[in-house]
């Protein structure tokens, strides 16, 4: 337990600029004003040097970590800088969170599916007519095929096109005009922006809301997450902390890019606000570690957070449940395990930690930062970073925050 540690404060792990933001728990530093070594072998003080070595090394100009551990807060960290000339990172500050933002897309199913108004193996079509052909194989697609990238359709043509992002019927019309990769449930492929365009366009169609405004009044706004947003909105400024793309470290073999985007094509796309305020499900949530981190503690509690019941736990348990399971040729460069919405734990090497118990579900932002939950160990934990790096070199960073902070729960 990270509690058994004690109550250790972040004094004396500040900033580059020698300023103290975030805490890693209540009371303060063991040797404050004393003589006592700074120096602190285990517990949270260790997650809190492992955040500020990322910083020092220059993976990334700035950065957020937060851990819950069976339901409270135990570490909440902010430092560096939001840009490589910018301000200070504060709690508060927002990053673009790429695909750590489908989990949140699925939530809204989940929520739909909590309330009764949908079935996970409902067909896509009950709901979405248009979306294929009548007696075709894509017709049989169900909603746990798009949960769990089994939907057939990894890519469509608006995929390329940012311009049109912020266009339902553009998205809509290329959706279904796309063709099957492979039938419904044959296999599983990583649909990088298709998982997000199916899930909002259901949810249009079942509730009547935008995706953006479903998941802000239905899933944010009900656990106090009032940093983040799918889409930067309009009435609010950008102020977005500034992606970089960093060179790969010298080593055998070229990088291969990240789901098709090398870092610096990533960065210089991302950084666009006219992409920032598109509403991209699968792709541009916009927020903080902290949102996210309590995201997941109320998934890893059950559905449930400080008194606020999001979902049944029934519901929890069939989302975070196993669906698919596919080598590297599933499109992200490492084997995958899918859940409805999540990518799950249990291969090797994993972004999770390095091992990681099977049951561990989250999802990675590319490039870029992290989020997932432990039920094993009650943990709740999420990392951003505004450092984009090539697959290899973000998986090891994130393995080791993610792994440094499972350990010293234990």
């Amino acid at each position: 337990m990270l509690s058994a540690v004690g109550t250790a404060g972040i004094a004396g792990l500040t900033g580059k600029g020698g300023a103290t933001r975030g805490s890693l728990a209540r009371g303060d530093e063991p040797g404050a004003g004393s003589d006592e070594p700074a120096i602190v072998p285990d517990g949270v003080e260790r997650i809190g040097r492992t955040f500020e070595y990322h910083l020092e090394l220059g993976l990334h100009h700035g950065a957020q970590l937060s851990v819950w551990e069976d339901g409270e807060l135990v570490a909440d960290l902010a430092d560096g800088v939001d840009g490589p000339d910018g301000d200070e990172v504060t709690d508060d500050s927002r990053f673009l969170l790429f695909s750590c933002t489908k989990p949140y897309a699925a939530a809204c199913l989940h929520v739909l599916a909590d309330h009764g108004e949908i079935g996970f193996d409902d067909r896509v079509v009950d709901y979405w007519p248009e979306y294929a052909e009548s007696g075709s194989p894509k017709a049989e697609t169900t909603i746990r095929h798009v949960l769990s990238h089994q939907a057939g359709i990894p890519a469509v043509d608006v995929d390329e096109t940012p311009e049109l992002w912020d266009d339902p019927r553009e998205i809509d019309c290329a959706v279904e005009e796309a063709d099957l990769a492979f039938e419904p449930g044959e296999t599983a492929q990583y649909h990088v922006f298709s998982f997000g365009w199916i899930i909002a366009g259901l949810v249009r169609r079942i509730d009547g809301r935008r995706i953006d405004r479903f998941a802000r009044e239905e899933v944010f706004e009900p656990l106090g997450m009032d940093r983040t947003h799918i889409g930067l909105p309009e009435d609010e400024p950008d102020d977005v902390a500034t992606l970089v793309g960093f060179e790969p470290f010298d080593r055998v073999g070229e990088p291969e890019p990240i789901v098709g985007y090398t870092t610096e094509e990533a960065a210089a796309e991302f950084n666009r606000e006219d992409v920032q305020r598109s509403v991209v499900p699968g792709a541009t949530g916009v927020g903080t570690a902290g949102d996210l981190a309590r995201f997941y503690a109320c998934y890893v509690n059950g559905g449930e957070l400080e008194g606020t019941r999001l979902l049944e736990t029934e519901t929890v348990d069939e989302a975070a449940a196993p669906q698919a399971e596919v080598g590297p040729e599933g499109g992200v460069g490492t084997a995958q395990r899918y859940g409805l919405g999540f990518q799950l734990g249990g291969t090797v090497p994993d972004r999770h930690g390095v091992p990681d118990p099977a049951a561990t579900y989250g999802h990675a932002g590319l490039g870029s930062s992290i989020s997932w939950a432990d039920p094993e160990d009650g943990l709740a934990f999420a990392y951003v970073t505004n450092g984009i790096r090539d697959a290899y070199e973000h998986d090891v960073r994130m393995a080791t925050m993610g792994e440094t902070a499972r350990a010293e729960s234990r």
